[in-house]
């Protein structure tokens, strides 16, 4: 792995590209997540794929493409870049290191991740330990989350472990719109959600990155999810060129905190709500999820707020795709 650059603030978030041979890249990410300090919690956001083949409608991760997955050898050497640089023995002090598996790519069409679940506990001496995979529940990967599950049971009990399912709304058209592959049905996620959380583990995330005109209705919701084993996060939409394209808004404004019906609604239904808003830097940065500095670099739509630190940055400091 060549690390071609880095862009950010290091007090905040940074964000790596690297090539893994044959200018096949990738972009990975640490961040802290203020107020909480990096001696308290440390964020690691790895790529699953060189690319990604699901093309949400918010997210620059399939904008260049994809390429395929990488294998256990490249994610563990992303996460092996950022851990060692701070601690060189691979001895983690911090008492919460998340790893999420969520910066290219959906991490459910790549088997080689659960390998990396595998070795994460044998590789790094790190108590505070806590993997988080986000996905969009693609069809006809049972034999992944089956084996996820078996995993999380043995290596991360008692809330080691984060699972969360970006739906983004209740309406099944315009779900499948803002994420057009085949993926389970809610009955399908509420099912597993049920079977995967053991006693002591915490509730697994419905994730809504929510554009406005977007359902969420909170009695569909509760039809099929019980707010005992599921909680109910809101995001803002992050500024994006797929984005731009489509049209969205966020339903979220970043630069408040405001008083959020739907919030509200849901918490009267019974749901754990969380309203969940970065720093407004990290867009600029690149480092939300969805946003891609390669994409956005390479792209002739400017978008207003995002990528200012890559964008000021030599083309030959990055990645000319």
């Amino acid at each position: 792995m060549k690390i071609l650059s880095t862009t950010g603030n290091g007090d905040l978030a940074r964000v790596y590209v690297a090539d893994m041979g044959q200018k096949r890249y990738v972009e990975f990410v640490e961040s802290v997540q203020p107020p909480v300090p990096r001696e308290e919690k440390w964020v690691l956001i790895i790529s699953t794929l060189f690319g990604c083949p699901v093309g949400c409608s918010m997210c620059d991760a399939g904008g260049g493409g994809y390429h395929g997955a990488l294998t256990k050898d490249e994610m563990l050497g992303q996460i092996d870049h950022l851990i060692r640089s701070r601690f060189p023995d691979g001895s983690v002090t911090i008492p919460k290191l998340k790893v999420q598996f969520a910066r290219m790519g959906e991490p459910a069409l790549n088997h080689a991740v659960t390998d990396v679940l595998l070795e994460l506990p044998k590789r790094y001496h790190a108590p505070g330990l806590l993997p988080c995979i986000s996905t969009v529940a693609p069809a006809a990967r049972e034999p992944f989350f089956a084996r996820l599950k078996r995993i999380k049971d043995t290596f991360y009990p008692n809330g080691q472990f984060q699972l969360q399912f970006s739906i983004h709304t209740t309406d099944k058209k315009k779900r499948d719109e803002l994420i057009p592959i085949r993926k389970w049905t809610f009955d399908q996620i509420a099912r597993y959600g049920r079977s995967f959380r053991e006693g002591g583990d915490r509730k697994i995330t419905l994730n809504f990155a929510l554009a406005k005109d977007m359902p969420v209705d909170p009695k569909i919701l509760l039809r099929h999810f019980h707010p005992e084993d599921f909680l109910i996060k809101i995001t803002p939409l992050n500024p994006t060129v797929r984005l731009q394209k489509s049209g969205l808004q966020s339903y979220i404004d970043p630069n408040s905190a405001g008083n959020y019906p739907i919030a509200t609604e849901l918490e009267d239904q019974g749901f754990e709500v969380l309203v969940s808003i970065g720093e407004l830097e990290e867009n600029q940065i690149g480092s939300n999820c969805g946003q891609y500095i390669q994409h956005y670099l390479s792209s002739k739509n400017k978008v207003e707020g995002a990528y200012q630190a890559a964008g000021e940055m030599e083309k030959e400091e990055i990645v000319s795709l």
